[in-house]
């Protein structure tokens, strides 16, 4: 087993000239316009994207599966020009591993830790190898705001902070 693996969070922003339909179409491969400035980002010939797939919780209409759809309800709920859109995690994979054992590694975390949340989450597995280094990664976009289940998005949560015994933040 590898010794060391990447995880990096990020969020996505207009504030940074970022978007989220953007981010979706690049780690899906696929083509989508973005209704909130008219911009087409077409990532279709991008190779070597092995799995993709929305992972919605279970109060969360059906609509939300398609990419486009979820996407650009995103950008149309956020209407300041420094919003922050949604969150995108990058993680290494172990390339010891199958795709079948990566893919299931990758669902239970989302699962565990991001769809029991109530977010939902658009994932891609990408295998940018180039003479078999073992590049596979995982790129994992998340809502930022919660939703009902009429599909309406609600305030962002405040944050709150998690205090040590003397009331100070870790």
């Amino acid at each position: 087993m590898a010794d060391s693996f990447h995880f990096s969070v990020n969020i996505i922003s207009r504030g940074k000239g970022k978007s989220a339909v953007a981010s979706a179409a690049y780690i899906s491969g696929e083509k989508i316009k973005n209704e909130w400035d008219g911009v087409t980002h077409d990532y279709t010939r991008k190779e070597k994207i092995l799995v993709k797939n929305i992972i919605l919780p279970d109060h969360i209409p059906k609509e939300f599966n398609d990419r486009s759809t979820l996407w650009n309800k995103v950008e149309m709920a956020e209407k300041n020009s420094n919003a922050q859109l949604a969150r995108q995690f990058i993680i290494g994979l172990p390339k010891e591993l199958s795709l079948s054992e990566n893919k299931n590694l990758v669902e239970r975390y989302i699962k565990e830790n991001l769809t029991s949340q109530g977010m939902i989450v658009d994932y891609a597995i990408h295998d940018e190898s180039q003479d078999k280094n073992g590049n596979i990664h995982c790129h994992i976009m998340t809502i930022m705001r919660p939703i009902n289940e009429k599909g309406e998005f609600l305030a962002k949560s405040k944050k709150e902070y998690i205090l040590d015994e003397k009331g100070e933040k870790y």
